[in-house]
């Protein structure tokens, strides 16, 4: 299989060397060219033909928005990923980007000890968004079957929880604006992204959405129609106390070298809410959320996912759907629907059920 191609484009000659000395170090990619500007970096990708595009967000003339901008007019499909610095400014304008069809964003960086560890961390997250978005690219991945229908009889959806990761902000921006005002439980959701991210991506989706949507804070009670985000470099999880559920926030060890991880919410939900939950697993990298899936569907709960075309990464969805976990997989357009559709009909089933027995 030929290397994955990709323009580095930034206005520092200094990292353009580094970067591509850092993609040069693994043979799967090969960097096909450098530009110090947007205008440059338009005018070569015809020429080079990359597979993917690491593109600075802060340069002179044309910025990285600006650049972004046209190459969704002309390449629609080519993944980007945006170069950013770990800042409130820089934190927004990753934002925008990725509201703009950014594919996904490496952050700078900061206070390392030494110049060799901070770009030895930024070689390892770089090269592995490069080499998923740069394979998807070229190859995709097949859908594989869903575990199949099951029946679910008295038991009433208490909680929604959502867990995401590349192409992310998007997809939630897609379904939470969309639920309803009254929308009658909690839901809870993971992120990956860095601490500042995502209190920024909690005001963003506040600002579009009919619900409060609030980052995370330890203690807080979690009632209906609220929505919470993980907060960067926290797990979430949820527990009883009294006659109430409670957020609850930690910095014990990464998984799936996550911090927050899918898999630490799932399985409070699952051990918190037994079978009254709504999991939805959505675009992402990696595995994080199949083995929390593999808890809540043991526990008696709902699992849906965001299917291959509507997924920038089919990764985190995919793992659910291979471990046959999947009760069923929708596009992301129909995915809000489907969610206020279940709920609603877990509370009809409980309230017929109820009234029988009466």
């Amino acid at each position: 299989m030929p290397p994955i191609r990709v323009l580095v484009v930034d206005d520092s000659v200094v990292v353009r060397k580094l970067l591509c000395d850092a993609l040069a170090s693994s043979p799967e990619v090969q960097p096909a060219g450098t530009a110090s500007n947007g205008a440059i970096a338009l005018a070569k990708i015809p020429q080079l033909n990359p597979d993917v595009v690491t593109l600075d967000i802060e340069m002179p003339g044309l910025n990285g928005i600006q650049t972004l901008t046209e190459i969704r007019k002309l390449y629609p499909k080519l993944p980007v990923i945006m170069f950013s610095t770990l800042t409130e400014q820089g934190a927004a304008i990753t934002l925008e980007a990725l509201s703009l069809g950014a594919s996904d964003y490496v952050t700078k960086p900061s206070n390392s000890p030494s110049l060799a560890r901070a770009m030895e961390q930024v070689r390892r997250e770089l090269l592995a968004k490069i080499i998923c978005l740069g394979r998807r690219s070229v190859t995709g991945v097949a859908a594989m079957a869903s575990a199949g229908r099951r029946k679910f009889v008295d038991r009433r959806i208490e909680i929604l929880a959502i867990g995401t990761s590349t192409g992310g902000p998007n997809a939630l921006a897609e379904v939470i604006p969309r639920l309803p005002k009254e929308f009658p439980i909690p839901t809870v959701i993971v992120q990956h992204m860095p601490p500042l991210f995502t209190r920024l991506l909690a005001e963003r989706l506040n600002a579009q959405s009919k619900l409060p949507v609030r980052e995370a804070e330890p203690g807080k009670p979690v009632g209906p129609g609220e929505v919470w985000i993980a907060r960067g470099d926290y797990h979430m999880t949820v527990s009883q106390r009294g006659t109430g559920v409670v957020l609850q926030l930690n910095q014990e060890a990464p998984e799936n070298s996550c911090r927050p991880a899918v898999d630490v919410l799932f399985r409070s939900v699952a051990r918190t809410y037994g079978a009254n939950v709504l999991a939805v697993v959505m675009t992402g990298m990696g595995s994080d959320g199949a083995r929390g899936a593999a808890h809540i569907r043991e526990a008696g709960g709902e699992i849906l996912v965001q299917d291959e075309p509507t997924s920038v990464v089919w990764g985190m969805p995919g793992a659910v759907v291979s471990s046959r976990l999947a009760d069923k997989i929708y596009p992301l357009p129909e995915i809000s629907g489907e969610i206020v559709k279940r709920v609603e009909a877990s509370r009809r089933r409980v309230g017929a059920a109820s009234a029988m027995h009466v």
